[in-house]
Order: C-alpha cells, then sequence, then structure tokens
C-alpha cells in the first residue's frame, strides 16, 4: 500500500495530481483545508491537504485472494479518538472476521472512491444526501459544495452509529463558517471618520446608509453627519433629508470634488461621516471613474460594496469587477427577506475573500438590519423556512 499527502489549491486540482500519480484506483483517506504562506498570519493561501492511497497487490494476487480464503487481511476503519482530523488506518482482521464487516468495509471504499471523482451522480449515504441536495438549491459552487462534502463524509463515518440529521446540519454549518471565517464581519469599525456606500441601482443604499446611521448613533454613541454625491434624482436627496431630519443629524450635498471637501471641513469635529452615491448603471465605466472624481477615497475612507440578494452571481461578480479599482472593506446585501436562495452570497465571500458587514431585510429604519456573521451566513444556507420559523 503507498501512501502519498498531496497539497494543492483546490480539490479538482488534487484529484487530478493524484490520479497522475497514484492512477484511477487511488483511495481518499482523508482531507482538509490548509493554510500556507503569508506574513505573521496575514495574506495566507487557503489550500486543500488530501492524503490518498493506492493498493500495490497485483491483479494475480487479487485472483488468488479470491478462490482462496487466507488467514489474515487488510480493511480500513475510522479511527475514532482523532475527532478534529480523522484519518483512516489499516488494522489486522482475525480469521473468524465476519462477511458482513467484509462487505460494509467493500462499501467505505467505494464510496470513498466515489467521492473522489467529485461527480455530480456521487451517491452519499441517506444522512449526508439532504445536506448535498440543500447545498446545490442553494446553488453553492460545485467546487466548494463538493469539498464540504468530503469533510462532512469524513466526520460521518467516525461519528454514524450515533448522528442525526441535525448532527449533519451542525457539521456542516461549523465547516462552512470556519471556511470564511478569516474575514471581517460585523458592523462598521470606526477605524475611518468616512464611511462610503456604492452598487447599482435599485439595491437599497440610501436606506441602508440610513440604518447605519441610526445604528451608529443608539448603538455606539456616534455623532453622525450624512453627505449625498446622488445629485442625479432628486428623489434620492429628498429621502435622505427626511432620514437626516428624523434622526436629527447634518446633511450636505455635494456636486463636485470641491463641494466634497467643503463637507468634510464642515464636519471636521463629527465622529463618523456617512456618504450616499449615484446608483447608476454599473456596467458604465465612466460612473466609477466620476466617482472618483466627486470623492477623495484618499482620504480616511471606508467603501461598502451595496448588493442585493435577489441578483444573479453572475451580475454580482460583474457589479464586483466594475468597482475593483475602489477598495472595497466589506459587502452589504440587501433584501434578505425578497429570496430565500443565499449561496451567491457565500460563492462572493468565499470567491473575492471579502467578508460582510450587514444583511437587510426591510424599509424599515433602524430595525431591518443584521449584523453579518460566519455563523448567521451559513445557518441562512442550511435552515428550511420550517426550522427558522420553529426556532
Amino acid at each position: 500500500m503507498k501512501v502519498k499527502k498531496f497539497v494543492a489549491s483546490s480539490m479538482p486540482e488534487a484529484m487530478k495530481r493524484i490520479r497522475a500519480e497514484l492512477g484511477n484506483d487511488a483511495v481518499i483517506l482523508n482531507s482538509k483545508i490548509v493554510y500556507t504562506g503569508g506574513f505573521l498570519g496575514l495574506f495566507r493561501k487557503r489550500c486543500i491537504e488530501v492524503i490518498a492511497a493506492m493498493d500495490q497487490v497485483s491483479n494475480s494476487r487479487e485472483t488468488r485472494v479470491k478462490e482462496k480464503p487466507i488467514n489474515k487481511m487488510l480493511y480500513y476503519e475510522p479511527v475514532a479518538t482523532q475527532k478534529e482530523n480523522p484519518m483512516l488506518k489499516f488494522i489486522k482482521a482475525e480469521e473468524n472476521t465476519s462477511s458482513e464487516v467484509i462487505k460494509e468495509l467493500t462499501e467505505v471504499k467505494q464510496l470513498l472512491q466515489n467521492i473522489s471523482s467529485t461527480r455530480e451522480d456521487t451517491v452519499y449515504p441517506e444522512l449526508l444526501q439532504h445536506i448535498n441536495q440543500k447545498l446545490i438549491s442553494q446553488e453553492i459552487e460545485a467546487s466548494i459544495r463538493n469539498e464540504l462534502m468530503v469533510s462532512l463524509l469524513e466526520k460521518w463515518y467516525t461519528n454514524r452509529r450515533d448522528s442525526t440529521i441535525d448532527d449533519v446540519k451542525r457539521w456542516c454549518k461549523e465547516e462552512m463558517a470556519e471556511r470564511i471565517s478569516m474575514f471581517r464581519f460585523g458592523d462598521i469599525s470606526f477605524s475611518k471618520k468616512y464611511v462610503n456606500v456604492v452598487g447599482p441601482t435599485g439595491v437599497g443604499k440610501t436606506t441602508t446608509l440610513a440604518k447605519i446611521a441610526a445604528d451608529s448613533m443608539l448603538k455606539f454613541r456616534k455623532k453622525v453627519a450624512l453627505i449625498t454625491t446622488d445629485t442625479y434624482r432628486i428623489a434620492a436627496i429628498e429621502q435622505l433629508k427626511t432620514y437626516a431630519k428624523i434622526l436629527s443629524v447634518p446633511l450636505e450635498v455635494c456636486y463636485n470634488l470641491n463641494d466634497f471637501k467643503k463637507a468634510c471641513d464642515t464636519f471636521k469635529d463629527y465622529d463618523v461621516v456617512l456618504i450616499d452615491t449615484a446608483g447608476r448603471n454599473f456596467r458604465d465605466p465612466r460612473y466609477v471613474e466620476e466617482l472618483k472624481n466627486i470623492i477623495d477615497y484618499e482620504n480616511e475612507m471606508e467603501t461598502f460594496l451595496v448588493l442585493s440578494l435577489t441578483s444573479k452571481q453572475s451580475d454580482m461578480e460583474e457589479i464586483f469587477k466594475q468597482f475593483s479599482s475602489i477598495d472595497i472593506k466589506q459587502f452589504i446585501f440587501t433584501k434578505l427577506d425578497e429570496t430565500a436562495t443565499y449561496g451567491a452570497m457565500y460563492n462572493m465571500i468565499d470567491k473575492y475573500q471579502i467578508g460582510v458587514a450587514y444583511l437587510t431585510n426591510g424599509q424599515d429604519v433602524p430595525d431591518d438590519k443584521v449584523s453579518a456573521s460566519a455563523e448567521v451566513i451559513s445557518k441562512l444556507i442550511l435552515e428550511d423556512e420550517s426550522d427558522e420559523r420553529s426556532s
């Protein structure tokens, strides 16, 4: 038996190397997410580590084994004591090993071979099938889903005798949360004075800004001011003026960079200045350039990209690319209450390695807003509506 460790950037890449070096009959013994490189714990690269094995017994001997029983044989058994890193080891079975155990171990090996191919038609144990279908229905990308299912399969073979569907859901939530836990989630940090929200038309930037303003005042006791550069829509200015009046905070309307600098000088004694921008067609590159001409991004500025959860992931990616010339601190996802599919949000976090500040779920200020976390997002994806109603 030849055993070898592979480290790759993704499971498909690992499988390609395993097949090239060990052949199509190789068996995955273990896989886990690892982090390599970096400096002082920062800028680490996420990789997947896979332990694979190949049985070097010749075909002729395999034929003899089938024809003639042998006294002892080798089979796989999960190591229950190594829960954090469940490895498979070889142990000897005595002559009286039951045929039922041999059959079960054969099924385990076959299942591991199936999962290693990362095919869509992989047959999982019954308790895992529900989770796999849930991830598919939530539109989690196949590469992410396959890595999650490999980890769940390892846990299942270690704990299956006592496992329930709730256990499997919990394992998956933990795996999903851990995968994105290194990114920043939750409320704005107030590490910089100016907070800017950008995004396409109709995602709810102005309402979201008002919610952040109210939260900053009521929860964090900050002295807040508002600036708007959305001079293309009179309704947008009036909407923000209404919020400013309700919250009793000052508002400045800026038409160019000089106006913006004057407004910043006016608000120099304030703790945080929240900036609303025009939500024009994100596919027009001139829009982002115009933003740069109005807003001084070199000043103490944090920028949040607002995206709607009702959008397609392909549109979200196009929006992100359009704003990529601006340093995006975190995402804000809106319209949580208008969809039941959240996989695109998780895919965006994983792909662009950016966390989420808030999730918004309605128009009420300041109530319809949730501070995001890796755990909250993982729960949204895996909980059924009936589960949410009963909790």
